[in-house]
């Protein structure tokens, strides 16, 4: 370790963690994490679905965009607040019943849902008061699901299980949207958040008894530190100030979710009306799809090949690459050139959103895991709150298309300060890289 890393720097358990060579899918032979991956996987294909539905029915019932922006924030915004809170509780109580409130409250924004449809007695603040309840479900469930990663897989396994973690979220995130589609379509939207409702059940049932959290941890009990609410995000962010290798993937992730985010799939209908007029679900399926193969072969590539270093330089690279992938994608004018570079987008996205969680969770200090957790959430998933006004605010001024690409390429820029104003200057870098 270099004299300038600070002393509060990566536990021993994880520095050997990242030096151990790569193994394939290693998390995978420890029957828990196969257990949380899968459950987890199950419970965020569920979060999107019921987006998916309750956007539908909302916008044939009131026909209000002020609603579908408020749905929008009302997701993003709590992870903005409440992520270190969050990540405060995981540090202080069993992380597994966190999970399982966060679930509860899943299953009770989904039964609210079907209950409002099946009686047709839906009402605009009703509608409003479900989304923040689901919002804040994603909060408490996210952060501590990450910390009980911890207490599931040994030190040695931790970056696959990090990164499969990862890989889950981002694979549900592109693919969830498309089984909510089959379920509106089969199902209907009252059926169908009835199904959506017993989705959350796997994880909760698994996390009964599920031999984890802190009474099954066997070393000794860290000092229990007050929590301060809102003020432990300021806290955190004076802890780990000195901490360059943290700091530069939290500044990273908050600016990828700022400025490019998920944003161009909300706009995706506007891309697809002018690249392929006519046969628009085809072309948008199509272009969605896309994007979700290519996250699917980054999460097969990434685990099991190992071709990338977990650096903070190689996660710079993918980002400043995913820029380049989406600013072509806004310009060009010929589907099938389209349609090949979202699935590089896709790659892209998914290999530099997991890089930055993993090095993050490798590096945060022990007594403090929780919040940096918390942190990062707030810089990867909060800050998707103002990617909607970057591209879709000023694509209403300069169209989709120049808001795309420029806010792709003010992205690279702010790589490129990353880069050369916080990474390369700091010596202790190298001996990570």
């Amino acid at each position: 370790m270099s004299p300038s890393e600070p002393k509060d720097g990566p536990p021993d358990s994880s520095t050997k963690a990242q030096k151990s060579p790569h193994r394939s899918f290693a998390a995978l032979q420890t029957r828990g994490f196969q257990a949380q991956l899968g459950t987890f996987v199950l419970a965020m294909m569920a979060d999107n679905i019921e987006h998916v539905i309750s956007y539908w029915v909302m916008w044939e019932k009131f026909h209000s965009a002020v609603l579908g922006g408020f749905a929008v924030i009302s997701h993003w915004l709590p992870f903005l607040l409440f992520s270190v809170p969050a990540g405060a509780l995981a540090e202080r109580f069993d992380p597994r019943r966190l999970i399982q409130i966060g679930m509860a409250m899943f299953m009770a924004a989904s039964l609210g849902w079907a209950y409002f449809f099946y009686t047709d007695s839906l009402q605009m603040w009703q509608a409003m008061a479900l989304l923040v309840l689901h919002g804040c479900s994603g909060v408490l469930w996210h952060t501590s699901s990450q910390m009980l990663l911890y207490d599931v897989v040994p030190p040695a396994q931790l970056p696959s299980a990090i990164r499969l973690l990862a890989t889950g979220r981002y694979l549900s995130l592109l693919v969830g949207p498309a089984v909510g589609g089959v379920i509106l379509m089969v199902l209907g939207d009252q059926a169908g958040m009835l199904l959506n409702a017993c989705f959350y059940l796997p994880n909760f049932i698994w996390l009964i008894n599920a031999p984890y959290g802190p009474k099954f941890r066997l070393e000794p009990a860290l000092t229990r530190r007050a929590i301060q609410g809102l003020g432990d995000i300021v806290q955190t962010c004076r802890d780990i100030s000195g901490n360059v290798t943290i700091l530069s993937m939290l500044v990273l992730a908050a600016a990828a979710s700022f400025f490019v985010g998920n944003s161009y799939q909300a706009q995706m209908p506007g891309f697809v009306h002018d690249l392929a007029p006519g046969n628009h679900g085809v072309v948008y399926s199509a272009l969605l799809a896309a994007d979700a193969l290519g996250a699917l072969i980054a999460g097969l590539v990434l685990e099991g090949k190992g071709i990338f270093p977990t650096t903070p330089k190689a996660a710079l690279t993918l980002a400043c690459l995913w820029c380049l992938a989406l600013g072509s994608f806004a310009m060009t004018d010929n589907y099938a050139v389209a349609l090949v570079l979202l699935v590089f987008a896709g790659f892209l996205e998914l290999s530099f959103s997991a890089m930055t969680q993993t090095i993050v969770q490798l590096n945060a200090p022990v007594d403090m895991r929780g919040r940096v957790i918390g942190l990062y959430n707030m810089s990867s998933l909060g800050m998707r709150a103002g990617s909607g006004l970057v591209v879709g605010l000023s694509g209403g001024f300069i169209g989709i298309h120049y808001s795309l690409a420029g806010a792709s390429l003010i992205l690279v820029a702010v790589v490129a300060w990353i880069y050369f104003g916080m990474v390369r200057p700091h010596r202790s870098f190298a001996k990570t890289e």
